[in-house]
């Protein structure tokens, strides 16, 4: 199988990891042909640690022949923008999350790229990773019965404190439910499958933000968006899970996400992680239980960085599409997933602002378990 051919748009704080994973642990699956970013010197940087042949333009990416697919690493707002032109010019594309900030792009963007047999993959993709995977495995085997209900907490004091530029964390495309709001939720549909309604409460704490890293330390953030979420989401199988995503809280001792069942309870580790604990609490039974991770992927990568204490497999999404390119078969980390997860967080929104359910227009299917690369 020839390896598929990525050109990297964006040289910012995330291309870090991706590129050290798809120049190394995953370079026997896929190879890094070209770079861009809107400051060159910022490619040029990137392209002579991680070995990358050409820096290019971005519109220069976009039409470069030996490029196949574009991991698309730019600022939200940019995400439509890039991604149309790639499929335009017959390219696949991978997006960082979001897969656009509104849905009429989104909607557009997938369109385009059904129209120029292209695909479409969105991050995240810490739902392949063995911590995910083992609970989807738990789930779907009826380690817990049937699920019933769940509650999600992704909870902390904003990204000021350590993103060397944490201003677009505050616009719209960013906030607690936009930033790390598609963990959960993709973690969530993974699991339980689409969403059918939600209802929500949406606030903004702060009209302003101070920063207190490096570079901008002192400079002071206007907050255009939301920063405390709370929501309830109705599954279409049935299951109702709380949601709550904030970047006001100082401290908390919420689990990230836990799964209520007729016959126990499933324990979920971090979904910003690839790895972690699956812990299983059955009816009546005294203690939780610890289970075995299904995958040992995360632990026989040992240069592909690290998250949170875990192994950061970042790029692992990319790969399993360039696998299902050359198969031609689904890729899990879809456009159409991340669409739906775009489209509950609107609505949540939309929910809060008009005080009534809003009924998920989108859809999309649990993705293939996955056994890894």
């Amino acid at each position: 199988m020839n390896k598929l051919r990525i050109g990297v748009a964006g040289a910012g704080n995330v291309s870090d990891i991706y590129l050290r994973n798809l120049t190394g642990v995953f370079s026997g699956k896929v190879t890094v042909t070209a770079i861009a970013n809107r400051t060159r010197e910022k490619a040029e940087k990137a392209a002579e640690r991680f070995h990358i042949q050409r820096v290019l333009t971005l519109e220069e990416l976009v039409n470069a022949e030996d490029v196949d697919l574009i991991l698309n690493l730019t600022a939200p707002a940019q995400h439509y923008k890039l991604a149309a032109s790639a499929v335009q010019a017959g390219k696949h594309v991978y997006n960082e999350k979001p897969l656009c900030i509104t849905r009429e792009e989104a909607a557009a963007l997938l369109k385009n790229a059904a129209e120029h047999k292209a695909r479409v993959g969105c991050a995240p993709d810490t739902f392949l990773g063995a911590g995910m995977q083992t609970c989807r495995k738990l789930l779907d085997d009826g380690w817990i019965g049937r699920p019933i209900a769940g509650a999600a907490f992704v909870m902390n004091h904003g990204v000021e404190a350590w993103h060397p530029a944490p201003d677009a964390f505050y616009k719209a495309g960013g906030g607690p439910l936009f930033d790390v709001g598609p963990y959960y939720l993709t973690a969530l549909v993974n699991l339980l499958g689409p969403i059918a309604r939600v209802s929500g409460s949406a606030r903004k704490s702060f009209e302003t933000r101070v920063v207190t890293s490096k570079p901008l330390e002192g400079t002071v953030i206007a907050v255009e968006t939301p920063t405390h979420v709370a929501a309830t989401l109705d599954f279409a199988n049935g299951a109702v899970v709380t949601l709550a995503a904030s970047f006001d809280v100082w401290s908390h001792s919420m689990p990230c996400i836990e799964l209520y069942g007729t016959e126990g309870t499933l324990r979920l580790p971090d979904p910003n992680t690839f790895r972690g604990s699956a812990l299983v609490r059955r009816f009546r039974a005294e203690t939780w239980s610890e289970i075995p991770l299904v995958m040992r992927q995360a632990d026989d990568c040992k240069d592909a960085g690290d998250w949170h204490g875990s192994a950061n497999l970042r790029g692992l999404g990319v790969v399993d599409m360039a696998i299902a390119i050359a198969n031609g078969s689904p890729h899990r980390a879809s456009g159409e997933m991340a669409y739906h997860a775009l489209d509950v967080m609107h609505g949540i929104y939309e929910a809060s602002a008009s005080g009534a359910y809003y009924t998920v227009k989108s859809a999309c299917g649990r993705p293939e378990a996955f056994q890894g690369v």
